[in-house]
Order: C-alpha cells, then structure tokens, then sequence
C-alpha cells in the first residue's frame, strides 16, 4: 500500500533542492560579507599568519580580496589579487550547478573524483603559483600591500 503524501511535506523536488541551496547559502552570505567590508582597507580582517611570519605570499594571500573584487564585477583586479581563487570558484561554481541541475531534474547527484596523481598535479601547481608570485617576475600575481 502506498500511502499518499501529506499536505505539510514538501515536493520531492524541493526536498532534493535543500542540499544545494543550502551550500549556496552558505557561500553567500560570507561573501556579501565581505562584498560590503572592503578588505582593502586596513583593520577589518585579520593578516595572513604565513605572511607576518616570513615575509611571503602565500596561495590564499588575496582571497578575500578577491571575492570582494568579483563581487563588484572587477575580474581583471580578482586575477591580480589571487589568480587561484578566480579559478577554483570557476570549477566550484561548474560543479554547483551540475548539482543543482541534478537536484532540479531528479538524477543522480555529480561525483568528484580526483585520484592521487591528480591531487599531487594540484599541489605542484599551487606550490608554483605561491613561489612564482614572490619572485620579482610575478609580482603581478601578488596582491598589494595593505
């Protein structure tokens, strides 16, 4: 016997649409955060520990310098903040959607894998990415100094 759904319970597609709205909103409000409380200007956050300690850039210096960048529409100052960042939302955004599309249509929710080469691909380039952007020839890949 199948018994039927009840008033209060909610459709199967909004049950399946919790997940990723919930991550979004978990995304979001951070980042309207930080889109209002510009971190350019000195005091409102933290300093980078790995910075204060050695004098360096490290892969995430610029993020959220870069979040607030891209919320205001300003890609080509997000890349000069944090190039990395620009790019991981890129593929974190890709997969959002490819969830919510699953979540929306009923199929199966996208699966990541990212096998033990590919993992040690990853760290090489941000490692290349945090030592290039202390060397004077990318310098361009440094935020600036606040």
């Amino acid at each position: 016997m199948n018994a039927a759904p009840t008033a209060s319970a909610p459709p199967p597609v909004l049950r399946r649409l919790v997940p990723p709205l919930a991550a979004l909103t978990a995304v979001a409000v951070p980042s309207v955060y930080v889109a209002a409380v510009d971190p350019n200007a000195p005091g409102h956050y933290p300093d980078c520990p790995f910075l204060a300690a050695t004098g360096w850039w490290c892969p995430g210096c610029g993020g959220l310098r870069c979040v607030h960048a891209l919320a205001h529409g300003d890609l080509t100052g997000a890349l000069h903040d944090n190039a990395v960042a620009v790019l991981l939302f890129g593929v974190l955004a890709v997969l959002w959607l490819r969830w919510g599309w699953a979540a929306l249509t009923g199929g199966a929710p996208p699966r990541l894998v990212v096998g033990a080469r590919r993992w040690a691909l990853i760290a090489l380039l941000v490692l290349v990415f945090a030592v290039v952007r202390n060397l004077p020839v990318g310098a361009g890949l440094a935020p600036p100094l606040v």
